[in-house]
């Protein structure tokens, strides 16, 4: 009886599992020992290290060429805005220069129908028979007629007047939706332009003072010099301006290249054409302004205002372009120089032409 006690109260034996059953089991330990040390190392991941240096300059120079090829797009939006708003202001004149003249067509055929009205009454034929004096009566049946004619003349010219509104109205419904669509082009690139500006100072922000100083010594190199740079540039500039303009081709490119010497050290304002701050092709076409010759405003436009010349034939006057997408343009001076307005927080200032990709240059017509 106790041995059967004995035997009842005793564990069976666990047998290992084999099989499917023990991949199962090796699978659910797996998971569990993988969410156990999950848990324990949550939030430890290590941060990822920040930029560099160098990687911060590299970003802020990238965020400074997107700003300018914006800058350039916003140009010209700018002058497609301009347009699109001058030609519904001429439509909305015209529409009302019509709307007027029907309105004295309208007034002059309602006094016609008023007087008809009262002296119309009778039957023509019965007013020739009751008339006295017959001979007058037909006088004024001539009258009628000639003013019947008149009748007919002026409804004709109200349809027509009615219809050119009409069209007049549909085009300036049409250049108002373009002007929308201009504005709404307009301000997204002025805002891509605040946005990788601001982005720039925010990455600079984070250098300190000597990386930022070193960066502004390596951007200033690129672009031709640095404040004190532009400072003696401006000085060599008046003793050199007659030089460069008797070395230019003509009078015109002289005055030009004169005109950007006296630039110099003027602060890069995007969207500025002159007189006291300028972007890239604000200062050419100010340059070329001052000569007497209207340059389109962008740089993409202005690559097409002359003719085309090559790297080697380059005199002073000429524009030289750079970057794949026609984004930066300088006024060419002689001696593989240009001036130019390089970039914001960088003044207007001589520059070799070397230190950007070359795209190609244009002797203004």
């Amino acid at each position: 009886m106790a041995a059967h006690r004995k035997s009842a109260h005793r564990k069976p034996k666990q047998r290992p599992f084999t099989g499917p059953a023990a991949r199962t089991a090796a699978t659910l330990a797996l998971a569990g020992a993988a969410t156990a040390t999950s848990a324990t190392g949550a939030g430890a991941a290590p941060a990822e290290p920040a930029p560099t240096a160098a990687q911060v300059r590299a970003k802020v120079d990238r965020l400074y060429h997107d700003a300018e090829v914006a800058t350039e797009k916003c140009n010209g939006a700018k002058e497609k805005e301009a347009a699109a708003t001058k030609a519904v202001d001429t439509l909305a004149d015209e529409a009302a220069r019509r709307t007027d003249r029907l309105n004295t067509a309208r007034h002059t055929l309602g006094s016609m129908a008023t007087a008809q009205y009262r002296t119309g009454a009778l039957d023509p034929a019965v007013q020739l028979a009751l008339s006295s004096d017959p001979d007058t009566y037909l006088e004024r049946a001539a009258q009628l007629d000639r003013a019947g004619d008149r009748q007919t003349s002026l409804l004709t010219g109200i349809r027509r007047q009615l219809s050119g509104i009409a069209r007049v109205k549909a085009r300036a419904d049409r250049e108002t939706e373009a002007l929308a669509a201009r504005r709404a082009e307009l301000q997204e690139h002025r805002t891509a332009i605040t946005t990788k500006l601001a982005d720039a100072r925010k990455l600079l922000a984070t250098l300190t003072a000597d990386e930022r100083a070193a960066y502004e010594r390596a951007a200033d190199a690129a672009h031709g010099g640095g404040p004190a740079q532009a400072d003696r540039s401006a000085t060599h500039a008046d003793r050199s301006t007659a030089r460069a303009s008797v070395a230019a081709p003509d009078s015109r490119a002289g005055r030009a290249v004169a005109f950007a010497h006296g630039a110099i050290g003027k602060p890069y304002v995007w969207g500025a054409t002159g007189p006291n701050a300028f972007d890239c092709s604000g200062l050419t076409q100010a340059a070329w302004q001052a000569a007497g010759v209207s340059l389109p405003r962008t740089t993409y436009t202005q690559i097409n205002a002359g003719q085309r010349v090559s790297r080697s034939e380059l005199a002073p006057g000429d524009l030289v372009f750079f970057y794949s997408g026609i984004s930066h343009v300088g006024l060419y001076i002689g001696g593989g120089q240009m001036i130019h307005a390089p970039r914001p927080g960088a003044p207007v200032r001589i520059a070799p032409i070397d230190q950007m990709p070359f795209a190609g240059a244009t002797r203004v017509a």
